[in-house]
């Protein structure tokens, strides 16, 4: 990456919103012409991570951006035999079909719609306590129905099914789609349901490449603290199949986090190490020297984190990432920019600073696939709840099994927010909706600086400095003048 102008650089730190990206001569005529897959050993096709917060990545939401060649991180916040259950149910999960959402027949209409909205291209499916598959209710059907209407009672014969070994590709499944008049459908092999699919996620499986491991299986990384038996539960989580390690705590730059890296160093295990948060080169190498692969960036710039005006600690994340990627590159390690991001542009902007990988957290906290329940505010919207990881909430959800005393003592510290409304976008209530938006607006974005994979975009980006109303100018009206 350079600046456009030399002489105009800043003198102070910037952020995504102080820059911009220059177009440049290119040789790249097609957006669908760009390799995404990232180089930092983590097996992602897609530079996209969604962080482990506790309301953004459970283990349906990281199989589902695996199958799109993304990875998630899931909490440390999860207790060990849970998360262990998680990684290895994302491991059981289909590749080449989507993961259904599964009711009993008992259920009403309105707990379904607490799972998944009245819209085109998702369904319910449905079980006995027995596992017998009884049969599918497209999502849509859920909007003309009562609330208080029995799953089962909406059945009327069986919802048209695809054979699985029909599909010869996601083409062919697409084209069986289209000649059902299908936009959802049950996928059965030997008259056992395996996945389902709509007309959206089988084209979608012709231009995404899935995160896998060795074994065919999607990908998944897990999150754990500095403290306790960090070793013995790197064990446990390598053990369960995690692809990448990630130790979290909010200042990265300590003696606890570098005794922590060390320990799990010498296991010598086969995954990635990735540690965080900090911004600034010094502790990038101190990280790395302690035996960390891929360091996290960011201190302060997440939509849900209140540290830079509880504590003044952080750093404009542009210029964070600017100069920790380039500590990392000398070490031959990476950087994954997290947090800050708010556009498509904002995570051009972090692979043009270095970074390998970008966290995304609150931005998809509300989508179908993220944890916990859909809810309606007073005006029908829909929303899921986020909230920051230093917050009261999340602190209980941390030590809620210590005792009173010291549970009280953690919370009167908390800081972040505790409880926030994510509403779902009604264009895109999917992550997966969100990623095609995002790897879009990126691979354009490689397309005008002339860039066919991230390393050669990292080395042709052109930035240039902007003020506050240049960023506005930039902004699509959403109304007319």
């Amino acid at each position: 990456m350079r600046f456009y102008d030399h002489v105009a650089q800043a003198t102070h730190d910037l952020t995504y919103s102080d820059v911009f990206l220059v177009p440049s001569r290119s040789n790249v005529t097609s957006r669908l012409d760009v390799s995404l897959a990232t180089t930092d050993g983590t097996g992602a096709q897609i530079p996209i991570v969604a962080a482990n917060m506790n309301s953004v990545t459970g283990p349906r939401l990281a199989a589902t951006l695996a199958r799109r060649g993304g990875l998630g991180v899931l909490p440390q916040d999860m207790p060990l035999q849970q998360l262990d259950a998680a990684i290895r149910w994302v491991k059981e999960q289909p590749v080449a079909f989507d993961t259904p959402f599964e009711l009993s027949p008992d259920a009403t209409v309105a707990e379904a719609l607490r799972a998944v909205p009245a819209v085109k291209g998702h369904g319910i499916v449905l079980r006995e306590k027995s596992g017998e598959y009884l049969g599918c209710i497209v999502a849509s059907r859920l909007g003309t129905a009562l609330p208080d209407a029995r799953l089962g009672d909406l059945l009327h014969g069986r919802l048209a099914s695809i054979d699985a070994e029909d599909i010869t590709s996601p083409r062919a499944a697409f084209d069986l789609l289209v000649a059902a008049d299908l936009d959802f459908a049950p996928v059965l092999r030997h008259g056992h349901l395996v996945g389902t699919l709509s007309r959206t996620s089988a084209l979608r499986s012709t231009l995404y490449k899935p995160a896998l491991d060795a074994s065919g299986r999607l990908r998944v990384a897990a999150a754990v603290g500095i403290n306790g038996d960090v070793a013995g539960k790197a064990k446990a989580l390598a053990a369960a199949g995690v692809d990448v390690l990630v130790l979290d705590t909010a200042h990265g730059h300590q003696e606890g986090m570098l005794k922590a890296i060390h320990a799990v160093a010498q296991l010598k295990l086969p995954i990635p190490i990735v540690a965080g948060n900090v911004v600034t080169g010094d502790a990038v190498r101190d990280l790395v020297r302690a035996g960390a692969q891929i360091i996290k960036v960011g201190v302060g710039p997440g939509a849900m984190c209140t540290t830079r005006m509880m504590t003044a600690v952080g750093r404009p994340q542009f210029s964070a990432v600017l100069e920790t990627a380039e500590a990392a590159r000398e070490l031959g390690a990476h950087v994954w920019a997290d947090g800050g991001v708010r556009y498509p542009r904002d995570v051009a902007l972090a692979l043009a600073a270095g970074a390998s990988s970008v966290m995304i957290g609150s931005w998809f906290a509300g989508t179908i696939e993220a944890p916990g329940t859909l809810e309606t505010d007073d005006s029908g919207r829909l929303f899921k709840q986020s909230w920051g990881m230093a917050s009261t909430k999340a602190v209980h959800e941390r030590f809620g099994r210590l005792d009173p005393y010291e549970l009280a003592r953690k919370e009167l510290f908390a800081e972040g927010i505790s409880s926030s409304k994510i509403y779902l976008d009604p264009l895109r209530p999917s992550v997966e909706d969100l990623v095609d938006m995002i790897t879009s607006g990126v691979r354009s974005s490689f397309t005008y600086a002339g860039a066919s994979n991230l390393t050669e975009f990292f080395q042709r980006a052109l930035v240039g400095l902007q003020s506050a109303s240049g960023y506005e100018e930039g902004k699509a009206l959403p109304v007319s003048w």
